[in-house]
């Protein structure tokens, strides 16, 4: 990371680069779980969402707030309705199938390690590390960006 980059976001503080990280990363998660013309199916329920509604959401198998380490860890977070990821109707077996079906099981059980390793171990976040995660879901956003045929 270069010290212009560091620069740009001097003023602000760790609270506003996590916000800014997560809605980054959550775009990402959104659009890699959507087709070109921005439909994806609900991780858990298999609904079909469109991109930018309130509906299509990018939910954690493993709740980011609880395993810090997996908050911005790709094969934790898929696309999931809003009724399954906020409101808490998910079905967690049916997220469990369909993401072991998705990932494969080396990249599930090694998602399940990572788990069990955060019960163990504290993870410290700071402002480098939330640029960083900024600078890398900008740059895969507007990569992903150019084949859909639709406005992101």
């Amino acid at each position: 990371m270069t010290s212009e980059i560091i620069k740009i976001y001097k003023d602000k503080s760790y609270s506003q680069l996590h916000k800014t990280a997560k809605i980054w990363f959550n775009q990402f998660i959104r659009l890699r779980d959507t087709d070109d013309n921005g439909y994806g199916n609900c991780i858990s329920n298999g609904q079909r969402l469109k991109y930018g509604t309130k509906q299509a959401q990018a939910g954690h198998f493993f709740p980011g707030g609880k395993f810090k380490n997996l908050e911005f860890n790709e094969d934790n977070v898929h696309l999931q309705s809003l009724s399954d990821n906020y409101y808490g109707h998910s079905e967690g077996a049916m997220y469990s199938v369909n993401l072991l079906s998705k990932i494969g099981q080396e990249r599930f059980l090694k998602l399940q390690q990572l788990a069990q390793q955060s019960k163990r171990n504290v993870f410290k976040e700071d402002r480098f590390l939330m640029i960083e995660i900024i600078e890398k879901y900008k740059a895969k956003v507007k990569e992903l960006a150019k084949d859909k045929m639709f406005k992101v």
